[in-house]
């Protein structure tokens, strides 16, 4: 049993695609990361999987600066063992992943190098059943993003990363553009006020795409807007040929986990970020 590492996004995905088919729902944030690494190579990426003694790969993770590395579905003897052969592993500021993997890591990892973990963030994968959209809906109408739009969507994005705890000084462009050229980010516009909420979806990888960020600006709160977008990013995944449409929630924030229920989307598994300082 051991790890395979490399920078090579794409050797990576056909490494372990087998694996990644067999439960996309659950690999979501390494196939629609890879992928999106795949297609613009990401400096200082590292990519592996985890195979048993017949070849079978039974694990994988990535790490893409500037965020944690993040874990795939694993056994917790896969996980100890990325510890120690991690690059950069014992600098690592934290990790995320299904909750058992990412603390079997964390506490192996703080084992070896004197460090402690906590858990900062909860969040639930949740996979759509069957689309309901708000009724009422609210005032205005969705639309793709054009490429005017690409300044408002990349502030916003900076304000989404913040209200997550991910880095907001960051230029969002290059990640923004492609959604837009590709007519995956929609805005929910209003005759008053113009552009009010987005949201996006993932290329399809595997079946699978995933709906994130949405984000309405603080004062435009409360009104639906958020339910509409994501209504009208779900219909075009769904109409791209998406066998399975995937979003997470933060499980602290019963508004949003209570939003996505009644748009028709069910829980999956739990989810955690964790501080290792």
């Amino acid at each position: 049993m051991t790890w395979h590492i490399t920078e090579d996004a794409e050797a990576f995905l056909a490494a372990a695609g087998d694996h990644f088919a067999a439960d996309p729902a659950r690999n979501t944030v390494l196939l629609t990361v890879g992928e999106g690494a795949r297609r613009r190579p990401v400096e200082s990426g590292r990519y592996g999987w985890w195979t048993e003694p017949d070849g079978r790969v039974t694990g994988a993770f990535l790490f893409t600066l500037p965020h944690q590395p993040a874990l795939g579905p694993m056994s917790a003897v896969a996980a100890r063992a990325l510890a120690h052969v991690l690059p950069d592993a014992a600098g690592s500021t934290g990790v995320r992943g299904e909750e058992e993997t990412a603390e079997a890591f964390a506490r192996e990892l703080c084992r070896v190098t004197g460090r402690t973990w906590t858990t900062t963030r909860r969040m639930r994968l949740h996979r759509l059943a069957d689309l309901t959209p708000p009724d009422p809906a609210p005032t205005g109408r969705a639309r793709p993003a054009g490429a005017e739009d690409i300044p408002l969507a990349v502030e916003w994005m900076r304000h989404f990363a913040r209200d997550i705890g991910e880095d907001a000084d960051v230029d969002y462009t290059p990640n923004i553009a492609p959604r837009v050229a590709e007519g995956r980010l929609h805005l929910w516009e209003t005759d008053e006020a113009g552009p009010v909420s987005m949201a996006s979806v993932s290329r399809i990888v595997a079946g699978q795409a995933r709906i994130s960020p949405v984000f309405t600006p603080a004062a435009r709160r409360g009104r639906g807007y958020a339910g509409a977008v994501t209504t009208a990013v779900t219909r075009a995944a769904l109409d791209a040929g998406a066998a399975q449409v995937l979003l997470f929630t933060d499980t602290a924030n019963p508004t949003s986990n209570a939003l996505y229920r009644r748009l028709g989307y069910r829980p999956v598994i739990d989810h955690v970020g964790l501080t290792i300082s």
